[in-house]
C-alpha cells in the first residue's frame, strides 16, 4: 500500500467538501445570526438546528447554487434540537445519510454554510457510546461528540466522514461547549413525526417528581432504596384520572423500577400514548397497585 502523500490528501479533502456542499444551505432563522441546513428531500425539506430559529415564518436560505429562497418551519423538536422547514420553489439535493459506526478517533468534516460560501474543518470524533438524552428529555440514538469550534453556521451543518459519507447533522444546543452529531436514526424519527405531527409526540402523565431515598422498614417492604416522590399533579390530567396523589411514591411504570425522573421521561414514548400502564405507588407506608392511561405531551411538560 502505497503512503498517501499531503497533496493527495489535500486533493481528497477538497473534491470531498465540494460533493457534501451540494447538500449545504445558509438559514438566516435569527437576526444577524447565520445558521446551516442540510437537504432532506428534494421536494424542499431541510433540516437543521431548532435553536438558531426564533421564527417560523419568511425564513430566508441560501442555497448551494448562491440563489436565495424563503421558508416556513414545518415542525420543531426542542428536546433533540431537530426542526424541519419546507423552502418555496427550490431544487434540493438530499444527503445519503450513512449508518456507519463510528469509533473516537475516526476522521470527521464538518461543511456549514454561515455566509454564501461553504466552510470546511477537519476535525476529530472525540467520543462516541450508545443512546443518551439532551439536556430537555430527548432520546438520541448515539452519543457523537467531535472537537469541531463552535463557530457561527455550525449548527445545522453537516457532518461527514473521510469517506464523504454523511453522518448526521451537527448541533451545539445539545451538550454544553460541544459540537455533537446528530446520527441519521435519531433525524428519521424526529424528522418523520415532524412531518407527520409539526412535533415529537410524547406520553405525558401530568406530574412533577423528585428521587427520594426510602427508610430501612420501607425498603424491606418494597425492595427498593429509591422512589420518586410526587411533587405535583396536574389537574385533569392523566396522573390526577388515576388517582395518584401529592406525596405518594412511584416505585414502578409498566414493570420498570424508577429511581429518576428522566427514567420516568424516557418510558414515555410516543407508542406508550393511550396504553393502559400499571404502576407501583407507595402511599402512607401501603404499596397500591394504580393504572394510568398515558395522554400525549405537549412542550414543556415535565411528565
Amino acid at each position: 500500500m502505497e503512503p498517501v502523500t499531503l497533496s493527495a490528501l489535500s486533493d481528497e479533502l477538497s473534491a470531498l467538501v465540494r460533493a457534501a456542499e451540494a447538500h449545504v444551505v445558509r438559514v438566516e432563522g435569527r437576526r444577524g445570526r447565520a445558521a446551516s441546513g442540510v437537504a432532506w428531500s428534494a421536494d424542499g425539506i431541510v433540516v437543521t438546528a431548532h435553536h438558531v430559529l426564533d421564527r417560523d415564518e419568511e425564513i430566508d436560505v441560501g442555497l448551494p447554487s448562491g440563489e436565495r429562497a424563503v421558508a416556513a418551519v414545518v415542525g420543531r423538536d426542542p428536546t433533540t434540537d431537530v426542526a424541519a422547514l419546507r423552502v418555496r420553489g427550490a431544487g434540493l439535493s438530499p444527503a445519503a445519510w450513512s449508518d456507519a459506526a463510528l469509533a473516537p478517533g475516526a476522521l470527521v468534516v464538518g461543511v456549514t454554510r454561515p455566509g454564501k460560501s461553504p466552510r470546511a474543518e477537519l476535525a476529530v470524533l472525540a467520543r462516541a457510546a450508545g443512546e443518551y438524552r439532551g439536556g430537555r428529555g430527548g432520546r438520541v440514538d448515539r452519543f457523537l461528540e467531535t472537537t469541531l469550534p463552535l463557530h457561527p453556521g455550525v449548527s445545522g451543518g453537516l457532518a461527514v466522514s473521510a469517506k464523504g459519507a454523511p453522518l448526521g447533522l451537527l448541533s451545539s444546543g445539545l451538550v454544553r461547549g460541544s459540537a455533537m452529531i446528530l446520527p441519521p436514526e435519531t433525524l428519521r424519527r424526529v424528522v418523520k413525526s415532524l412531518l407527520a405531527h409539526g412535533e415529537v409526540r410524547r406520553g405525558y402523565l401530568g406530574l412533577a417528581t423528585l428521587p427520594v431515598s426510602l427508610p430501612a422498614p420501607l425498603r424491606a417492604a418494597t425492595g427498593e432504596h429509591v422512589a420518586l416522590l410526587v411533587t405535583r399533579v396536574e389537574p385533569e390530567s392523566p396522573a390526577a384520572r388515576a388517582g395518584i396523589l401529592l406525596g405518594d411514591a412511584l416505585l414502578s411504570f409498566g414493570g420498570d423500577t424508577l429511581q429518576d425522573p428522566s427514567e420516568l421521561l424516557a418510558l414515555l414514548a410516543e407508542d406508550r400514548i393511550g396504553d393502559a400502564v400499571p404502576m407501583k405507588v407507595l402511599r402512607a407506608g401501603e404499596v397500591r397497585d394504580v393504572t394510568v392511561t398515558v395522554g400525549a405531551r405537549g412542550h414543556g411538560r415535565a411528565a
